[in-house]
């Protein structure tokens, strides 16, 4: 009995410190708190700072943990117009489901892909895809292996099949075919269906999205504090998990999928709508004629290799940021390295974790490429905005924020995104591989610094408003922007917020805490700030 009490009282006490918890899900709840407060003070400050506190807290932060923002109460007239057209849209889709009827057992998207001979790969070909522009496109390819590779080159070179191009040449360069015993007519085939699937008219989740993601986990697998880390099979999931990442993509958002009641969201509860989607296509092309490139894998293999892609995948729903970059600080401070500098990652869970942010890393990539390339990503992504914002306008739906096209400020975009979401995940990144993406953090850098010197330095046009729908509305916004918002984890134990007890643990680690440094004493300048990736 006695030693019943005390085992009760033991649970007690270690209830009470919540040893229970993960130091990544702690680090995960304080980095939520911290941009949490950030956002609060950003929303009361101006319209714009409340859209692009609305914006972040959409896009980046879990259902969950999002924050309720103030907004305008729109005039009841305008109210009533707008839960009409609502109704009737509503009306509208139950009749189309009704039309439709039956279970929903066939995935959406999977269609017959015709390749004509003209853009058709095959054996012959030296670069996967059929082209009168080899030598260009040789060329291009040179910079297989380097950070910056113009994939607008390689896609104008090669018929525009970028995918099929690049994954043909990485498989090539890591011998993965023959590892893997994929017969190239399979593999050509699979990847022209695969790239078949990528919408050619939405303007940045396209193919030339996919290969630019491939070809950058490619180079991040590379990186010299990983070397012989991963398996084969490991190398082959990522690469595979970055290609068919946004296979299929609509060119909106999961929120907006969620909003209009799609029958995608409807499949996938809501949950991860666009992410589950893109793997229900993927792997549903493999059982394609000519197209199971894992055909000779083992049946071990072909489980593993399934649940390692599914897990990266779902890893590029942008909600899930805080916690990577959560999950990535922890094991920064905690990361043991081998006597020659190779990080140790001795268990499933650690290496899937650096898989899952080093894909994460390659989608959110574009503002640390040359500033050619990263603006071409940004005129694309904003396009793609502005095209779901029109969208929203004609069903008389709230405009996402920063998919209006009448008050979107894409240089202040950029730097709020690069200050806010971009650098402490590359910074965090460039820890962990210390010292090997020092060159990838400047160039960072100095691209946030063109498009912070490319905001207007004189106040914009007068605010006003339109009473017709879609009309323009301007601030005066001349303030500079802010510098830039950091987290930090120190091995201090300090909590502004007064719980510096909570941050404790005795599983393995340390004593690590969390401290966030506030923004810059003149955080009013924050109010100026739209964010907005350059992608999502």
């Amino acid at each position: 009995m006695e030693t019943m009490e005390e085992l009760d009282w033991c649970l007690d006490q270690l209830e009470t410190i919540q040893t229970y918890r993960s130091v990544s899900d702690m680090a995960s709840n304080k980095f939520k708190r911290m941009l949490n407060r950030e956002l609060s003070h950003l929303s009361e400050m101006s319209r714009s700072g409340n859209q692009v506190s609305e914006y972040i807290s959409n896009t980046f932060l879990d259902k969950q943990n999002e924050l309720e923002l103030p907004c305008p109460v729109p005039k009841s007239r305008e109210r009533k117009r707008r839960q009409g057209q609502q109704q009737h849209q509503q009306q509208q889709q139950q009749q189309q489901q009704q039309q439709q009827g039956g279970m929903m057992t066939q995935i959406s998207g999977v269609r017959k892909v015709s390749h004509t001979p003209s853009i058709s790969g095959g054996t012959g070909n030296r670069f996967g895809v059929k082209t009168d522009q080899e030598e260009l496109l040789s060329k291009d390819l040179e910079d297989i292996n380097k950070w910056g590779l113009n994939i607008f080159r390689v896609a104008e070179h090669s018929h525009n099949r970028p995918l099929t191009c690049i994954m043909y040449t990485i498989f090539q360069e890591r011998d993965l075919m023959r590892t893997f015993r994929i017969p190239t007519d399979t593999f050509v085939t699979f990847m022209l269906t695969l790239e078949g699937h990528y919408h050619s008219d939405v303007a940045y989740h396209n193919s030339l999205h996919a290969a630019d993601v491939a070809q950058s986990t490619h180079i991040l697998l590379s990186t010299p504090a990983l070397d012989a880390v991963f398996t084969d099979l490991e190398i082959l999931a990522a690469i595979f998990a970055a290609a068919i990442h946004d296979v299929d993509h609509p060119g909106v958002s999961n929120q907006f999928l969620i909003n209009t009641n799609s029958e995608l969201a409807l499949m996938y509860n809501d949950e991860s709508v666009l992410e589950n989607h893109h793997l229900a296509v993927g792997f549903k092309l493999l059982q394609e004629d000519n197209c199971d490139i894992f055909q000779n894998l083992t049946k071990k293999q072909r489980q593993t290799l399934r649940r390692m892609v599914i897990d990266m995948v779902l890893a590029t729903d942008m909600s899930k940021h805080m916690s990577l970059l959560a999950n990535l600080k922890t094991m920064v401070e905690t990361k043991k390295v081998t006597s020659s500098g190779v990080l140790l990652l001795d268990n499933y869970t650690d290496r899937m974790q650096v898989l899952r942010n080093m894909v994460h890393c390659a989608d959110l990539s574009n503002p640390t490429k040359p500033l050619d390339l990263y603006r071409q990503w940004t005129d694309r992504i904003m396009d793609e905005f502005f095209h779901q914002g029109d969208r929203e306008r004609e069903r008389g739906m709230e405009i996402s924020p920063m998919c209006d096209k009448h008050t979107a400020s894409v240089e202040r975009t950029q730097v709020g995104f690069i200050d806010y979401i971009v650098h402490p995940l590359w910074e965090t990144w460039a820890d962990l591989v210390h010292p090997d993406a020092q060159d990838i953090l400047d160039m960072l850098e100095d691209n946030r610094n063109w498009y912070q010197s490319m905001i207007p330095q004189s106040p914009s046009p007068p605010f006003y408003t339109s009473d017709r729908e879609g009309g323009p509305r301007r601030e005066v916004e001349g303030v500079p922007v802010a510098s830039k918002f950091q987290f930090e984890l120190t091995l201090d134990d300090q909590d502004e917020d007064g719980e510096s007890g909570m941050m404790e643990t005795t599983d393995g680690h340390d004593g690590v805490t969390l401290q966030d440094h506030p923004s810059d004493p003149d955080g009013v300048d924050m109010a100026t700030r739209d964010v907005s990736p350059a992608e999502t």
